[in-house]
């Protein structure tokens, strides 16, 4: 691990679609043809908040493909905008899982690694990044057990480095405003969310659906993170139950599940107040306006809301791509008049760079890892997400039975049973 005083350098650890968007040798179908983590960290770079960029994934032989790919979808496409970055491994070796050790060995202290791989792997990645004295944003979920999530709070305090996950709904305008919102309509009393993506990324994640993750973890950790956040400090979750459709997935030869609900109860830290949720995940939706659909209604004593996020009052209709919905609050891809890349805004954009920002404000020593706790997700804020995503799991695997979620005096989670 080298020391300077330059601009942050990065990492980002994974190659699929959120990163790229490049899944199977071609651009994904998906919304993300673009990619996210890849665009926003270049143009991050551009304006001067980060210097060298690196892309660490296991299979070298898929780099040529892949920089072509974005030369095509973002150097070509924005006006002055590179992805020039480092790859590891070589692109002559096709199957290195250690590759991002060797990608770490470039980065210095406080520098920033961005994981978005197979749920399974986030831990020990993670792990190796912590103890080299780097900042770690994880895709949701953070990692798959209550254990792991607490090795990873230990190892960031002793190594004094940020570690939060990636869910950018915390940066959507309407979802935060929803949250405070939240904060003035009396106690928690019922939540209820649905998310869903087509069948088609049941192919896009062959690898991994139902060998190293499900699809709670996947989509349901969007709105148990919101749930979390809206109640931070007053509820906590003590017990879920969880029920599955199976047939489409299993038809295709891929061992997961279609559908998951998960049935959670909370209570209030105080006074006993009980409330309960229910969230819902699937990949098995058809083929729709938009990519994914996704909702949520939240009544609490005083008052109610509802939000559809995947439809905004905006559509569009071409001879190419049929009718849509589409979401540039999310990523907005489409170039400005001048041919630029002008997708600062989007809150999927804004939540790396959120996260960008609070490395830069700690190197500096302008802040402290503590101090971004209930600003951004940290590992410490989102304890509750991964207890309710790992009792979710441990009910279906015991054939639907209640797992009970145990947390001390002052509301902090401490095991399952």
């Amino acid at each position: 691990m080298k020391t300077n005083a330059n601009p942050l350098s990065a990492l980002m650890v994974g190659t699929g679609e959120y990163t790229t968007g490049y899944v199977h040798g071609q651009a994904s179908q998906s919304d993300k043809g673009a990619g996210v983590v890849a665009l926003t960290l270049s143009d991050l770079r551009q304006r001067g908040k980060l210097q060298h960029l690196h892309m660490a994934g296991t299979n070298g032989t898929k780099f040529p493909g892949l920089r072509k790919h974005l030369q095509t979808v973002i150097d070509s496409r924005y006006q002055g905008l590179s992805t020039q970055f480092e790859t590891y491994p070589a692109d002559d070796i096709a199957s290195d899982p250690f590759a991002y050790q060797s990608a770490l060995t470039k980065l210095s202290r406080d520098d920033v690694v961005i994981i978005f791989t197979p749920d399974d792997t986030h831990f020990d990645i993670a792990l190796k990044a912590i103890n080299q004295g780097c900042h770690v944003l994880i895709a949701k979920p953070l990692c798959k057990t209550l254990e792991e999530h607490l090795q990873l709070i230990n190892a960031a305090n002793e190594q004094n480095v940020l570690v939060a996950m990636e869910v950018h709904k915390r940066w959507d305008p309407i979802y935060a405003d929803a949250r405070d919102q939240i904060r003035t309509l009396g106690d928690f009393s019922y939540f209820s969310s649905y998310m869903s993506q087509p069948k088609s990324q049941l192919d896009t994640f062959r690898t991994w659906a139902g060998k190293s993750s499900d699809i709670s973890y996947y989509l349901n950790a969007h709105h148990i993170d919101f749930n979390v956040w809206a109640v931070k400090g007053q509820f906590c979750p003590v017990s879920v139950t969880a029920n599955a459709s199976r047939g489409v997935a299993h038809s295709l030869e891929i061992p997961t599940e279609d559908t998951i609900s998960l049935s959670t109860q909370w209570r209030r830290h105080d006074n006993g107040a009980q409330a309960c949720a229910i969230y819902t995940a699937s990949w098995i939706a058809p083929r729709s306006d938009v990519h994914s659909q996704q909702r949520f209604h939240y009544m609490g004593a005083k008052g109610e809301i509802q939000i559809d996020q995947a439809h905004r009052g905006y559509s569009l209709s071409t001879d190419e791509s049929g009718f849509r919905s589409p979401n540039p609050l999310f990523m907005k891809y489409e170039p400005d008049a001048l041919g630029a890349f002008a997708g600062q805004t989007s809150y999927g954009y804004r939540s790396i760079e959120a996260f960008v920002d609070a490395a830069i404000s700690i190197k500096a020593g302008r802040s402290t890892p503590a101090d971004w706790n209930g600003r951004l997700a940290t590992a410490s804020d989102t304890l509750p997400v991964t207890a309710i995503l790992e009792a979710g799991r441990r009910s279906l695997d015991a054939g639907n039975r209640q797992v009970h979620i145990h947390s001390d005096a002052s509301g902090r989670i401490r095991h399952l049973d």
